[in-house]
């Protein structure tokens, strides 16, 4: 009889790191189940996407509050239960509250480079950790297609206003964990209501305004494709000089420009669908993520 393969249990963490040169520190933490030092990490909640996982998990056994960078190599090991794979990225710390020892961590600190290459007790994580060091400091950019729309059939209206449906309500909902997740500051959007109502509830949770422009319209945009590339490419040259995280929000039609303005080959992208990009100060693309809307 065959046997059906065992899904790996999935968790995820980050390598997070504070300061510059000498002083530069990555967050380690030990756990007295296992007496090892090791980095951050922890199991999915039930639906829960690897980037908020990470970003939950260190705060949990930490008390940093972090934004993600670049994504790592993934760790894989057998446990009693299975196999197991976790998900890193850069962690990049943006505040932090003392935290009680308890019997999952009972100690956090700020480790000097050379000692924690020195403390870490699993190879594996020492490899995710030099990786991470050979990385510059990234800013998240993301090209999003706005969450799906009320069908053009079903409207009698502009098509400019034409709204976000409940399926798209609910992934407007979805990106606010997303756009946290890397720290995004800073929001531009067509001025088409589908595209800024994908955004309010982020805007709304992290106290931001959307800036709606009008050169990313389906109205507009598809008709000047060469300016939607440049306005996309200028803003995240932008974005990584000043370090402010971005997302910028289009349609269908205007997508393959935007996809271009960051350097990338074009793409299919569904409603919902974001295209991480992490770039450093001069605005290079270090890597890049897709992810896909979440289950409503």
């Amino acid at each position: 009889m065959k046997e059906t393969p065992t899904r790996p249990i999935r968790s995820a963490g980050a390598v997070v790191l504070r300061g510059v040169g000498i002083r530069r520190a990555v967050a380690l933490v030990h756990r007295p189940a296992y007496n090892d030092w090791s980095l951050p990490k922890g199991k999915l909640e039930k639906r829960e996407p690897a980037y908020a996982a990470a970003v939950r998990e260190v705060e949990e056994e930490t008390g940093v509050r972090i934004r993600l960078g670049a994504p790592l190599s993934d760790i894989s090991y057998r446990v009693i239960k299975g196999p197991k794979v976790v998900h890193f990225w850069v962690g990049y710390a943006m505040s932090e509250t003392a935290r009680r020892p308890d019997h999952e961590v009972d100690e956090v600190e700020w480790v000097p480079i050379a000692q924690a290459r020195e403390r870490l007790t699993y190879l594996d994580e020492s490899a995710v950790l030099e990786e991470a060091l050979a990385m510059p400091e990234t800013t998240a950019f993301v090209v999003l297609r706005h969450a799906k729309a009320t069908l053009r059939k079903d409207w009698s209206g502009e098509d400019s206003k034409r709204p976000v449906d409940p399926k798209g309500r609910a992934q407007a909902s979805n990106l606010v964990d997303l756009l946290g997740a890397y720290g995004i500051g800073l929001l531009k959007s067509s001025t088409s209501a589908r595209c800024v109502q994908t955004l309010e509830p982020y805007a709304k949770s992290a106290k931001l305004t959307v800036k709606p422009v009008s050169l990313l319209s389906e109205e507009i945009g598809e008709e000047h494709l060469a300016g939607v590339q440049r306005y996309v490419r200028k803003l995240m040259v932008k974005s990584g000089a000043t370090r402010t995280g971005t997302v910028v929000c289009g349609h269908r039609p205007v997508l393959p420009a935007m996809i271009a303005g960051v350097e990338l080959e074009p793409h299919p992208m569904t409603p919902g669908t974001a295209l991480v990009v992490h770039v450093d100060d001069e605005g290079l693309v270090v890597a890049h993520e897709w992810h896909d809307p979440r289950p409503s």
